[in-house]
């Protein structure tokens, strides 16, 4: 899917004052905002037109805006975040999207984070998690079911989102974590599988014929470039302290 336009929002001044279970430290501000706009300048390289939204300090989380909306071709789902904390971050989301597609919103008591959708061609892969319940997931299918796509659950153990172990870059070709890879889900699909030390590198995107991917972890780097694939290269050290990946800093369209 050819993507032209992305939402992206720089982390706010109190970015560090996020949830975070990754044990990996605080982050440096001024480093996280070097990263983050280098990362928007990898999306305007690939060809992608952005709307950069205002910092938010109201939502030290709200530079991941990836979790507020599930958005298509046909139709654009603001999301109910998992953690109340959040809630709230999917307001301006929701105003600036509405210029672009019809909106569906999922409703109380569901919850859905964007993180936990993943879209193959016209299937949802739809992650149940701790921030992702079955209410939001059923929701989410249904909405998504009057545009005629289709959704398929996946339960999601033992990390945050089901896009932090798979995302989908082209021609059947997934990134997937070993521990997701036996899933009937994906048996049809050629799998480029992370080892445990790179686990961090299974959340990465494919813009307009390139891999957007996190920076030194070699062996997955090798293995994509082996499929054919253009990669950038992203430092993303300060937004792994805060449980964030590349697909998380941008909803894309």
């Amino acid at each position: 899917m050819q993507i032209s336009h992305a939402i992206v929002r720089p982390p706010p001044e109190n970015f560090s004052q996020g949830i975070t279970s990754s044990g990996l430290g605080k982050p440096d501000y001024n480093l996280a905002l070097k990263q983050h706009q280098e990362y928007c300048e990898a999306l305007k390289n690939s060809g992608v037109n952005l709307t950069v939204l205002k910092q938010d300090p109201e939502f030290p989380d709200s530079c991941f805006v990836e979790d507020t909306a599930v958005v298509n071709e046909r139709c654009a789902v603001i999301t109910r975040p998992g953690d109340k904390r959040r809630r709230g971050e999917e307001i301006k989301i929701k105003q600036v999207l509405s210029s672009y597609r019809k909106l569906e919103s999922i409703q109380k008591p569901g919850t859905v984070d964007g993180g936990d959708v993943l879209r193959i061609h016209n299937t949802y892969f739809i992650g149940l998690s701790q921030r992702t319940n079955q209410e939001g997931a059923q929701q989410l299918k249904e909405k998504l079911m009057k545009y005629s796509y289709g959704s398929e659950f996946i339960p999601v153990r033992d990390m945050l989102h089901l896009k932090s172990g798979v995302n989908y870059l082209d021609r059947d070709v997934v990134v997937i974590r070993k521990e997701l890879s036996s899933l009937r889900f994906f048996t049809s699909f050629r799998k480029i599988t992370v080892s445990p030390q790179e686990a961090y590198a299974a959340n990465c995107i494919f813009v307009n014929g390139t891999v957007l991917m996190p920076s030194n972890f070699p062996e997955t780097l090798r293995k994509i470039k082996s499929q054919g694939f253009e990669v950038i290269e992203l430092q993303m050290s300060e937004f792994e302290k805060m449980d964030g990946g590349v697909s998380c800093l941008s909803i894309r369209f």
